[in-house]
């Protein structure tokens, strides 16, 4: 099994962003992280998982998702993305991460669970350092869908 925790941060919502990631099998661990000039939290914190999972380049892995985020976590576990996707995301944000989200998905049997946020944590503290070092970063990347859904 691959343990995966996860984090996303923003500063102003929306403002500079990022996100950090830990991917761990076994004894081997890798971290990810990225930053984007102007994107919100819950942004940064699906982008976590999305990241996390097109890391992992063979499919049929069982993967345990880490994640502070009610957002993510709920979306899946409660069933509320199966009902977006039926009604085709409609009055929902941020599909064209949940769209990507189902992709790098669908190879992979994904479980979550939901941890307090900065509660002591390890992970989940490693992955907030990430994901604010990230959106400090110069030149962020440009957040495409959600700049464009703003303007």
């Amino acid at each position: 099994m691959i343990k995966m925790f996860t984090d996303g941060a923003a500063k102003g919502n929306p403002g500079p962003g990022g996100y950090g990631t830990i991917l761990r099998y076994g004894d081997k661990e890798k971290e990810l992280s990225d930053g984007f000039r102007m994107t919100t939290n819950n942004r940064m914190e699906l982008l976590a998982v999305i990241a996390g999972l097109e890391a992992i380049k063979k499919p049929g892995w069982n993967v345990m998702v880490v994640s502070d985020s009610k957002y993510v976590v709920d979306a899946v576990t409660k069933g509320w993305l199966k009902g977006w996707v039926v009604k085709d995301f409609k009055g929902k944000k941020n599909r064209d991460l949940w769209e990507r989200y189902l992709k790098a998905s669908a190879p992979h049997n994904v479980r979550f669970q939901w941890v307090k946020g900065h509660a002591g944590h390890p992970e989940n503290e490693r992955c907030d350092q990430l994901a604010v070092e990230a959106a400090e970063r110069k030149n962020l990347k440009v957040d495409a869908a959600f700049e464009k859904d703003r303007a």
